[in-house]
């Protein structure tokens, strides 16, 4: 009785979200308002074929229409945040979670920061206890020792250096693929893994939203929620950066989800729950090119090969790089891993299109940005639903900096007044994260290829921002 009396009741939760989708509204009305007028005005009076020459005048209007291969992934994140509620309630168990199978949590890494790995899986123990998880093991996967402490629940897995894939493959990939080997592999085939980054934290609702999603049992893989303001914050520009993956968790990710239960757009790597016959089925013994970017690769060909998916509720915390320099070489192999996933033959065009789309809108950043300076010192009459377009898609990569910065950051946390200035930081935060975004595509366009950079993950001896 008390669910179905809470389902039309007015909560909290319901309120924001109500006042989020006005905001979001607002932002985009009131641009548009602005902006197009200020197009129209500029080029009122612009006769761009005779003033530029027919070759120039073709560069620019194709410049102008880059923009929209951002569309697709704009217009999921638009629905994303207004469809679906963006402050969701507290993750209550639908089941026992005796009823579940075996969850492994697995964690890879080189092994470079061991006292970091110990203590995060120490405190990913004691949330799983407090979530009241019974039947899980932690897996921890490393090409050095770490050194673990002896315990039924824990399981080190050191790989050979001499440990090959079939098809070559290296990085990350070539780790997951060790687990999956026979004679390393002690898994059911209807047990699922929890993959985790090895500074991921799990929180008590994400450890319900997984029991939840495999008690559920219709998917083959689920991906949540993940935030980067929980924990210590070792840079606060790389962090508030970042906010605007956790407003693309919140829309692009949830909406392709939840509408058609596949990757169309990719995922992350960290926060995957998998059920095991499935990830044996796609595998990541994929070579090469699905090494640098091994989670994309591994989604595009699960979504190839008819698995499902399903978005998963809570969230987990990891922290953002804590370096410029780690910011953009991050950015940089994550462009060239998916630039070796779209070339990939071994992928139909048919799912991999939609991300290539989203590619090629990261890649032309540099060019598409070029309209602001265009549009404003060399105007050309233009559509008004292509100057309405262009706009939408600047509103909402805009407003998903402010609700990304939301919906990571407690006011209770900082308080009142840090909370109001990283609010009012986050335009300054948009123009650095910009000028970052560009580097990292030059040097992934211009740079070395095939290099796995490995970002600081140890913030020990840091100073804490």
């Amino acid at each position: 009785m008390l669910k179905t009396a809470t389902r039309g009741m007015i909560t909290p939760n319901r309120i924001k979200h109500a006042l989020h989708c006005m905001g979001f509204l607002f932002v985009i009305i009131f641009m548009m308002k602005h902006l197009v007028s200020f197009a129209e005005l500029k080029s009122k009076n612009a006769d761009a074929w005779k003033t530029y020459g027919p070759t120039m005048y073709t560069m620019m209007v194709a410049i102008r229409l880059l923009v929209l291969l951002a569309l697709p992934q704009v217009v999921l994140n638009f629905l994303g945040l207004i469809c679906f509620n963006a402050f969701p309630e507290k993750v209550t168990l639908k089941g026992s979670s005796l009823l579940t199978p075996l969850i492994c949590i697995r964690i890879v890494t080189r092994g470079d920061y061991p006292q970091l790995v110990r203590d995060n899986v120490a405190r990913n123990m004691a949330r799983c206890s407090e979530a009241g998880m019974d039947n899980f093991l932690i897996e921890v996967v490393t090409d050095k020792m770490i050194g673990l402490p002896n315990h039924r629940r824990i399981r080190e897995i050191v790989i050979p250096s001499t440990y090959t894939p079939k098809s070559g493959a290296k990085y990350k990939a070539r780790a997951l693929q060790y687990c999956l080997e026979d004679g390393v592999n002690i898994l059911a085939d209807n047990d699922y893994i929890v993959h985790l980054d090895e500074e991921t934290i799990m929180t008590v609702n994400s450890i319900r939203g997984i029991v939840n999603f495999i008690l559920d049992g219709k998917y083959d893989f689920g991906q949540g929620l993940i935030t980067y303001a929980n924990d210590k914050i070792v840079n606060w520009t790389t962090t508030l950066a970042d906010s605007i993956r956790v407003a693309d968790d919140m829309g692009k990710l949830r909406a392709q989800f939840y509408f058609f239960h596949k990757p169309i757009l990719s995922w992350k790597g960290s926060f995957i729950v998998s059920r095991v016959e499935a990830e044996k089925r796609v595998s990541f013994d994929n070579g090469m090119k699905g090494s640098l970017a091994e989670d994309c690769y591994f989604a595009m060909k699960a979504y190839q090969l008819g698995c499902t998916f399903n978005f998963i509720d809570g969230d987990m915390w990891e922290k953002s790089p804590f370096t410029i320099r780690d910011y953009i070489e991050q950015r940089k192999r994550w462009i060239q891993g998916l630039m070796l996933v779209v070339i990939s033959p071994e992928i139909s065009w048919r799912y991999k299109f939609w991300l290539s789309m989203s590619l090629y809108a990261w890649i032309t950043i540099p060019l598409t940005l070029s309209n602001i300076f265009l549009s404003f010192f060399f105007p050309i009459p233009m559509p008004i639903w292509l100057n309405c377009l262009c706009i939408f898609i600047g509103s909402v990569n805009l407003y998903m900096y402010f609700f990304g910065t939301i919906k990571s950051i407690s006011v209770y946390r900082i308080g009142v007044c840090r909370y109001s200035l990283c609010l009012v930081s986050v335009i300054y935060v948009v123009l650095i994260a910009t000028i970052m975004e560009n580097i990292a595509v030059i040097k992934s366009v211009f740079g070395s290829k095939k290099a796995f950079y490995i970002v600081k993950k140890d913030s020990n001896n840091l100073i804490v921002a």
